[in-house]
């Protein structure tokens, strides 16, 4: 076989031998995450309650303090809650639940219902480890390297995911209905009746009584009248 025909050969079999590198790499490629989201499951992130906004965010509040959340906010329609773990020596994992109570549109009037829309997020964080070498000033040499390093060690996120398991969310729920409010679950608000007027008499005015003067009694017929005196 001649120099030119190996060479050939050679060229050849390097091509083929990337197209297969590249025919693997495409066979191997993993499809994001994401893309099997098909928005078919509204029990996994909500959940509804018989209870108002308010009392549904207060058990919500209550079930994470019982479990040692540290809360963040708590407010009647919003409460978050941190709570950390340590699964390795150098692993360290934060879980933040998000509660948003919401009033139920659907519920008849009259009726307290409310939906409770919860999502945890769980942070994850390794230790990256940063080596520092030392250096020294040695008169008009300038800067001399030394074989002496010291490492610093910093915790940096090196994941973030929602957390998506319906059994880690049906626990919570459970829990959430314990603390909710006695008397709360199907619980009918009373419209309070109307105020009833007052009903007023009117006052009439009295008059002044009115007096007439006495005429004096007639004088019998024969009477001899007196003259009255002259006055001087």
């Amino acid at each position: 076989m001649s120099p030119h025909s190996s060479r050939f050969s050679s060229g050849r079999l390097a091509a083929a031998l990337v197209l297969l590198v590249l025919a693997g790499c495409a066979g191997t490629s993993k499809r994001v995450v994401y893309d099997p989201e098909e928005f078919d499951s509204t029990t996994t992130h909500a959940r509804g309650y018989a209870a108002t906004e308010a009392q549904t965010c207060e058990a919500a509040r209550r079930a994470l303090l019982s479990q040692g959340y540290l809360i963040t906010a708590a407010n009647p329609d919003l409460v978050t809650g941190r709570k950390s773990f340590q699964p390795a020596s150098e692993v360290h994992v934060e879980v933040e639940f998000r509660v948003v109570c919401a009033r139920d549109q659907a519920a008849a009037k009259g009726q307290r219902k409310s939906i409770a829309f919860v999502t945890a997020l769980q942070d994850r964080y390794g230790i990256k480890k940063t080596n520092n070498a030392a250096s020294v000033g040695v008169g008009v040499i300038g800067s001399l390297s030394l074989p002496f390093s010291s490492s610093d060690d910093a915790m940096v996120k090196v994941a973030s995911e929602t957390l998506t398991d319906e059994r880690f969310y049906d626990r919570f729920y459970a829990l959430l209905d314990r603390y909710l409010v006695p008397g709360a679950v199907d619980e009918k608000v009373e419209e309070p009746a109307p105020p009833v007027p007052a009903v007023t008499t009117p006052v009439v005015p009295q008059s002044a009584p009115v007096t007439v003067p006495l005429s004096p009694p007639p004088v019998p017929a024969g009477t001899p009248v007196e003259p009255s005196p002259n006055r001087g």
